[in-house]
């Protein structure tokens, strides 16, 4: 049996409150995604339960998909939002081979460049700011039955900004 499943995580971001691990199940194919808190302790780094989050402290996303089918799951794309109130941190996607997108829908290659025109009226090639990445994507393939993958990437969690009345 051939599947050609795609998978996108929705991720409940509320204030600061985060779902600490979160399954979702497509045919044969589970997702599980577990948020932890990246710490640092005796020089070493740590990974903590994401109950909370705090400005300013990184969390890495772990996505294990895994075929619980009896026959290969064909076709196979990781999608994991980056929550609004997050940043991607560059160079943390796992397999490295991944793709960012803007809008959810269109996915390129990573680091993703846009043509901008200067003030001279050239247009050059420029790096989008990682600030913009809305999701990652990572083309998996075929996950044969019994078989698990697992994507991870962090992102850094942006201060809030708070309104003040003045009067």
């Amino acid at each position: 049996m051939h599947r050609s499943i795609r998978l996108a995580l929705a991720l409940a971001f509320t204030g600061t409150a985060l779902a600490a691990s979160v399954v979702f199940a497509a045919g044969g194919v589970t997702v599980e995604l577990t948020a932890n808190r990246v710490t640092k302790a005796q020089g070493r780094e740590l990974l903590a339960s994401a109950d909370q989050a705090r400005p300013g402290e990184v969390l890495e996303y772990q996505a294990r998909y895994k075929n619980d089918g009896t026959g290969d799951a064909r076709g196979l794309a990781a999608t994991l939002p980056i929550p609004r109130g997050t940043q991607y941190v560059p160079g943390t996607a796992s397999p490295k081979r991944v793709e960012a997108s803007l809008d959810g829908r269109t996915f390129a290659p990573v680091p993703l460049t846009r043509r901008v025109r200067t003030a001279d009226g050239r247009t050059v090639v420029r790096e989008v700011p990682v600030s913009e990445y809305r999701a990652l994507r990572w083309a998996l393939g075929t996950l044969p039955a019994r078989q698990s993958r697992l994507v991870t990437a962090r992102v850094k969690v942006e201060p809030t900004q708070v309104a003040v009345e003045t009067q």
